[in-house]
């Protein structure tokens, strides 16, 4: 792994020719990602609160065409849709948050190969930075990360000081990318870089998830679930927010009686029309079971598929509950029934 450091000045040079080279930079604010208009726009804060929403919509969007129909009198015209992604560049995110784009490809390449998630995800180089807050709804220790962790990160930055960070090229997609920007780059400070990673506060581990997947399989009717169910609305909040909820419904919408369009939108397991039959039946007829299912299918169902937990430790979905349910809470009492 090479390490160069580059000062934040020329980090913002660096997003300014991006800029004009019919690159996007996408870099988080307080609400959420978004494009940059201007390299002023730029703010890398490794001490920051999490977004309320992860850049998910940037490789997965909230609402998409799939294709659009013609219908005449005794025919339907189909017509593909081209994914054409700008190349774009996800700048300081969170470990939480880059983690997420390998989690998602597992199951956008399971039975099927989603050619709009897997352009947009190879046509992004990401860039992740050390993360320095932590509070009570944290808790990536337990779910295989750290602050630190440069998984799923092609380039990863490590604040040194006030206006220079160190520059950890990880992937060979990233070497490649930042090749084209070597001006901007310096000597490496391997020695300053562990030096700050070793002080950042690491969030204690707070359950085993193979713990949590164990009782979770013996455990489908437990009366455990009623009462967490209870508490839920069903707004589906927690999903919107997450970085790897991944839940999408299918819908034809007519523009008039010949043309039309099939649309692919985000849809959440907490819905009560979710899993709501043609027929009326539901065979999740109540919050309690929608809730177990959202719980089983990050700490079991998703592990037993691919090996893999559908879940970063961000938090977002326990800040951003009304009801407050903290999915970390809940799921650390699982960990101790056992």
């Amino acid at each position: 792994m090479e390490e160069k450091t580059i000062t934040y000045e020329n980090l913002k040079k660096l997003c300014s020719e991006l800029l004009v080279s019919d690159y996007d930079v996408v870099s988080a604010g307080k609400n959420g990602y978004k494009k940059l208009t201007a390299e002023n726009d730029l703010s890398l804060i490794s001490e920051s609160k999490p977004s309320k929403v992860s850049f998910k919509e940037f490789v997965f969007p909230k609402a998409e065409p799939i294709l659009y129909y013609k219908k005449s009198q005794n025919d339907v015209e189909l017509i593909d849709i081209k994914v054409e992604p700008k190349p774009t560049v996800i700048l300081g995110a969170k470990p939480c948050d880059i983690r997420s784009i390998n989690i998602l490809r597992k199951i956008f390449n399971w039975d099927y190969k989603d050619e709009f998630f897997n352009k947009r995800a190879d046509n992004i180089i990401l860039v992740g930075m050390m993360c320095n807050y932590s509070d009570q709804f944290c808790f990536c220790t337990s779910v295989n990360l750290s602050p630190v962790s440069t998984d799923g990160s092609d380039i990863f930055l490590v604040p040194l000081g006030e206006n220079i960070f160190s520059l950890k090229i990880i992937t060979s997609k990233g070497e490649s990318f930042i090749k084209k920007f070597e001006k901007y780059l310096s000597a490496g400070a391997p020695d300053k870089a562990k030096a700050v990673e070793e002080k950042v506060n690491i969030p204690d581990k707070v359950f085993d998830a193979e713990k949590v997947r164990e009782w979770i399989k013996n455990n489908f009717e437990n009366k455990y679930w009623e009462d967490i169910g209870k508490m839920c609305l069903g707004c589906a909040q927690c999903a919107f927010v997450c970085p790897v909820c991944h839940c999408f419904d299918i819908v034809d919408e007519d523009y008039n009686y010949s043309e039309g369009r099939r649309m692919k939108n985000w849809d959440g397991c907490q819905f009560s029309v979710f899993t709501e039959h043609a027929s009326g039946h539901n065979p999740r007829d109540n919050q309690s079971k929608r809730y177990r299912q959202r719980i089983s299918h990050k700490f079991k169902y998703y592990p037993d598929k691919f090996n893999d937990i559908l879940c970063t430790g961000c938090g977002r979905c326990s800040r951003g509950c009304p009801v407050t349910i903290d999915i970390k809470e809940i799921v650390t009492e699982i960990n101790n029934f056992n």
